[in-house]
């Protein structure tokens, strides 16, 4: 990993805007605001206008965009699955699983493109991967099949989108292409589930939120930081974001403080500086 401040700037961005988007989500679908298809579909469409006004203004004329299909199926999957999942999981059981994939999928890959981690990162996942189910375990309950398949292949989607991103040279241009090329597939999503079913207003605003600012704008950000990073750190970093995410949830939901959160968390956060400090570049 280049360690430059631009990498590390741009990487805390969009880890805190995940773990934002994991906050709306709780709050629509939790609180049982929007269907989610309609979440998803909202989200993907305010997430298409946003970065699309975003590249106009900074074209100054009929934005050129860049987004591959491959990277928005993968995109649709896992925004389309994360939503569909989190109606039948607790928070904890879903955070275990999709994270456990992502890093399954991203570190995985790595390997086969001849990355060797060196033993300090190997010890560094395994101290994180312990913080995350620290932080879930007392949560856990017995996972429904169906979901918790949804949010496995959520985070194979989300792996899958992450590695893709390393070799974008162009982080707007390709990130609002890919969210554009989604909403046609998010439309036959809204209508195979019965069109706008349980939608209310507060739950339509916290899904566009979800879209244009922490979805759009952070997959932005994330896509204009990963070529500082190799696939396994990639991977490794993102294990913050639910420890980030339980935090905001104490702060901004008035969620009960866990008296594990502290220790998982210095779990989290050692093990990723572990494995992050481990070399030299």
């Amino acid at each position: 990993m280049s360690r430059t401040p631009r990498t590390i700037g741009l990487t805390a961005l969009a880890l805190l805007a995940f773990a934002g988007n994991s906050i709306l989500c709780r709050m629509a679908l939790g609180g049982t605001l929007i269907d989610p298809a309609g979440f998803t579909a909202v989200r993907l469409g305010s997430g298409a206008l946003g970065l699309w006004l975003l590249v106009a203004l900074r074209s100054r004329g009929l934005p050129r965009l860049a987004g591959q299909w491959a990277s928005a199926a993968a995109l649709f999957a896992y925004a389309a699955a994360f939503s569909l999942a989190y109606v039948s999981l607790s928070a904890g059981t879903g955070a275990l699983i999709l994270f456990g994939a992502v890093q399954l999928t991203m570190i995985l890959a790595g390997l086969r493109a001849g990355e060797r981690p060196r033993p300090a990162e190997w010890i560094g996942l395994t101290l994180a991967l312990l913080g995350i189910f620290v932080l879930v375990r007392p949560g856990l309950t017995a996972p429904e099949p169906t979901g918790s398949a949804l949010m496995a292949a959520a985070g194979v989607a989300w792996g899958v989108y992450s590695l893709r991103g390393r070799s974008s040279t162009e982080p707007l241009r390709t990130t609002a292409g890919n969210f554009l090329l989604t909403v046609p597939a998010a439309a036959v999503l809204v209508l195979l589930a019965g069109g706008a079913g349980a939608w209310t207003v507060q739950g339509a605003l916290l899904a566009a939120a979800s879209g244009a600012l922490a979805s759009g704008a952070g997959y932005a950000i994330w896509y204009a930081a990963l070529p500082g990073l190799t696939a396994t750190r990639a991977a490794l970093v993102q294990l913050l974001v639910p420890v980030l995410a339980a935090g905001g949830g104490v702060a901004l939901l008035s969620e009960a403080i866990p008296l594990r959160l502290p220790f998982a968390a210095a779990l989290v956060l050692g093990g990723v500086a572990l494995a992050v400090t481990s070399r030299s570049s």
